[in-house]
């Protein structure tokens, strides 16, 4: 797929405010500073269209981007940032979860996860509530740029075998990295397939 517009559209706290059409959305979401906000840019090729930064928990709306005028991106405010205070933690947690199981556009959910680290329990928990809630996703392991081809590899098979331990079969799972493009064209291809099905 060749992404030849992408514009921000509208930010909002409340999922019932997102866009009022029949469009498909692709929602990306993990830890903070997982890398979300580079990686959005990087498939869109455009430098700043998410807002990154070095300050871990800086998403905290439901941030959604028209691409080629026929679909969208939907960055979510990253999960488990210590800082944040309890009651933070619980409105975002909550707005999160309302956008991804009410939203019917949704049509994929992709997750986050920083290749460099195990499994973590909060990624997990996550996942299990995802399975349990029918919600499709996909797994982004992010950051590859940042390890060796070969610890790469046994870093993503690691992660995939500790799933199987709990999961029958794994969603599609892609390896990323912001800063050489790698991973740009397998998720663009997949939104491409996926665009085809109807809402």
């Amino acid at each position: 797929m060749i992404v030849n517009t992408a514009r921000f559209v509208v930010s909002n706290s409340d999922p019932s405010k997102c866009p009022d059409d029949s469009k498909h959305e692709y929602a990306f979401i993990g830890r903070s500073n997982v890398g979300k906000s580079s990686l959005i840019n990087m498939l869109l090729a455009r430098k700043d269209l998410a807002k990154t930064s070095s300050t871990p928990g800086k998403t905290m709306l439901i941030n959604h981007f028209m691409i080629n005028d026929s679909w969208y991106i939907v960055d979510l405010p990253g999960y488990g940032y210590a800082q944040r205070s309890r009651a933070d933690r619980v409105r975002l947690e909550q707005m999160i979860k309302s956008y991804i199981a009410g939203r019917a556009q949704m049509t994929n959910l992709f997750l986050l996860v920083d290749s460099r680290h195990a499994p973590q329990k909060i990624d997990l928990e996550f996942m299990a509530w995802l399975g349990e809630n029918g919600i499709p996703f996909s797994i982004v392991f992010t950051k590859l740029d940042k390890l060796t081809p070969t610890a790469a590899k046994k870093n993503v098979a690691s992660y995939c075998e500790t799933l199987l331990e709990q999961w029958d079969e794994l969603p599609p799972v892609f390896r990323t990295s912001s800063k050489d493009n790698r991973g740009r064209d397998a998720i663009l291809d997949y939104i491409e397939e996926m665009n085809k099905l109807p809402l």
